[in-house]
């Protein structure tokens, strides 16, 4: 990659909207939780956990990153965590960052909701006060339990709906389908929360469709393997539904078996509302800033490309039209300069 592409790259800004909160626990800071709460993880040290970075598929990755999250237990792990990830993407030039979390994997352990959403809420609101990213929380429903926990913990979450935006869907996909919530979606959706899920990742393209049809979702996050449905892939195009694609991840989790064999380029060929993000980037060898040097170097995309996949990460958010429009002209403005400089 030329030094040009990757100071593009850096400068660009650009809106992350498929990120795990969880998934930016870097195993330093692991280690230095987990020490701090008097926790023992099953791990000899920072280096014999990062050599388990090597996943063979979803299941293997989903072990070791429940298994970290015993580290977090208070309202100020939750704080350092979401901090330590908008301070990185401030560096980033990330501009607008829509956040999940998974309040089962913590409640299951006895962490008290409560102590998350205030965590993760006050780093989101010194973050922005600061000059960082401005941001929003997702609340993500565990899709491996079954849909009496996801609604119980919706209705859990009740006395915090005023600090959460949405609701999605993530955790193992094979074999749990979207459909399997459909209820829950609709009463997130009666108490005002907007709605994405994960589909199409190790799940079919049908899984897609029937996050759409189902839970009636403004976005998809994956969604790579509507590619493997043309009529699938008209539909996104043409409803201008959004997919919160995560390229590192899915070379790292082996739904592709290198880049360019990843169908990203394919899927923004063909008029589909394409963003870039990094998903659980401390365990998939980067942020998004990575991820966007990654598939510029793979399919040699110009300015132009790298400009529209930005744009479309501010589009496709949960801002006001008026934040859209005036995050999107940054994204113009900075390009006009790079072409003249």
């Amino acid at each position: 990659m030329s030094n040009a592409a990757q100071d593009f790259i850096a400068g660009l800004p650009k809106a992350e909207l498929h990120l795990h909160i969880e998934g930016t626990l870097e195993p330093e800071m692991a280690f230095a939780l987990a020490e701090r709460n008097g926790v023992k993880l099953p791990y000899a040290s920072v280096e014999a956990m990062r050599r388990l970075y090597d996943f063979q598929n979803l299941a293997d990755f989903l072990d070791l990153y429940y298994q970290a999250t015993q580290a977090l237990l208070t309202e100020r792990d939750f704080y350092d965590l979401a901090r330590a990830y908008l301070d990185r993407a401030r560096e980033e030039n990330v501009r607008h960052a829509e956040i999940f979390f998974d309040p089962q994997a913590h409640t299951r352990r006895g962490v008290p909701l409560g102590a998350v959403v205030e965590g993760l809420s006050a780093a989101l609101n010194d973050a922005a006060r600061e000059g960082g990213p401005t941001s929003r929380l997702l609340m993500c429903f565990l899709r491996d339990l079954d849909a009496a926990d996801a609604m119980a913990t919706l209705e859990a979450a009740r006395p915090w709906l005023d600090r959460i935006t949405g609701v999605g869907l993530d955790s193992a996909e094979a074999g749990n389908p979207p459909g399997k919530f459909t209820e829950v979606y609709e009463r997130a959706r009666s108490l005002g929360l907007r709605a994405v899920a994960h589909a199409g990742e190790e799940g079919p393209a049908a899984y897609v469709s029937e996050a759409l049809d189902r839970l009636k979702v403004e976005r998809i996050d994956h969604g790579v393997h509507a590619i493997d449905d043309a009529p699938l892939v008209q539909r996104l195009a043409r409803e201008r539904v959004p997919l919160t694609v995560c390229p590192l991840s899915n070379i790292r989790l082996r739904v592709y078996p290198d880049m360019r064999a990843h169908p990203i380029q394919r899927l923004f060929e063909a008029g589909v509302v394409v963003t870039v993000n990094s998903d659980d980037p401390a365990y998939f060898g980067g942020y998004v800033n990575e991820n966007y040097r990654a598939i510029q170097q793979a399919f040699a995309l110009g300015a132009a490309e790298l400009r529209q996949l930005a744009k479309n990460s501010f589009a496709a958010s949960f801002l006001s039209d008026e934040e859209k429009r005036e995050r999107i002209a940054e994204v113009d403005a900075y390009a006009a300069k790079a072409r003249g400089a």
